[in-house]
């Protein structure tokens, strides 16, 4: 066979192929693929330590604050009476403040011999922006007025000074709670530093546990304490007396010893 008889018999046997479907030539001889040993499932290579995906840091929750240092710090730095009443209000980890209307903190002549501490604000002090408003401090006037003391004085021998122990109301004028009387506390003792008063009056069972611990004004009130160096009195509050009028004659005696207490100190 001549060799262009070779290339019509070749040509003629590739189109029989591509009619057959053959359409794609990749080896020059034919592949028996029973003789194949069977592919083997291909294993990805264990990936490097860089490209191992990290899990998502877990967060680090916050540190706790202590709010007891926070206000003793900011206490500390108050040098003045203003200052105090700044520190106290810029004062964000109490929960009180954000349902009070006002910062209800002292009221009275602070140069007065006589500094009384109290336990919080109610609703109407709150409102008024003032401790000791409405009947109850009607009756705390009259009390203290008794034995010749105001607190609306210019005359320091004539006066007394009020101060709460939380300066914000709790809601539904319930006693404000440990952690808040102690958080607030700090305050309360640079208070009576920078007022210096003569003698401290302990109004009811907050003050008295805040300073003197546990016992009840019913155990504490009527004996002589001291507290920040200075001559203390627990005695009742006048709440108390409005709910127990009984209270009233002991609290007739506490405020007589009060009255002899300021003239033994001259």
């Amino acid at each position: 066979m001549d060799s262009q008889a070779e290339y019509w018999t070749a040509a003629a046997l590739l189109e029989w192929q591509v009619e057959m479907g053959a359409d794609e030539a990749i080896l020059d001889a034919p592949l028996d693929r029973y003789e194949l040993e069977p592919a083997k499932p291909s294993v990805p290579e264990p990936a490097t330590t860089a490209e191992v995906p990290s899990k998502p840091p877990i967060p680090t929750p916050p540190p706790a604050v202590d709010t007891v240092a926070v206000a003793a710090r900011l206490a500390a730095e108050a040098g003045s009476l203003e200052a105090l009443k700044e520190a106290i209000a810029g004062f964000e980890h109490c929960e009180l403040r954000k349902g009070a209307r006002n910062l209800v903190l002292s009221d009275g002549l602070p140069s007065a011999r006589v500094m009384v501490i109290s336990d919080a604000p109610t609703r109407e002090d709150d409102m008024q922006g003032r401790p000791f408003t409405g009947a109850t401090g009607d009756l705390l006037d009259r009390m203290f007025g008794a034995i010749g003391l105001k607190r609306t004085t210019e005359i320091s021998a004539e006066g007394f000074y009020l101060v709460n122990m939380v300066p914000w109301r709790p809601p539904s004028d319930r006693m404000p709670t440990g952690d808040e009387v102690a958080m607030t506390l700090p305050f309360v003792q640079r208070h009576i530093d920078l007022v210096a008063p003569d003698v401290l009056v302990l109004l009811g069972g907050i003050p008295c546990q805040a300073f003197l611990g546990d016992g009840g004004t019913a155990r504490l009130r009527g004996r002589w304490t001291e507290v920040a160096g200075r001559p203390a009195l627990p005695i009742y509050h006048p709440g108390r007396m409005k709910r127990d009028p009984v209270r009233k004659r002991d609290t007739w005696a506490d405020l007589l010893s009060l009255k002899a207490k300021l003239r033994e100190m001259g």
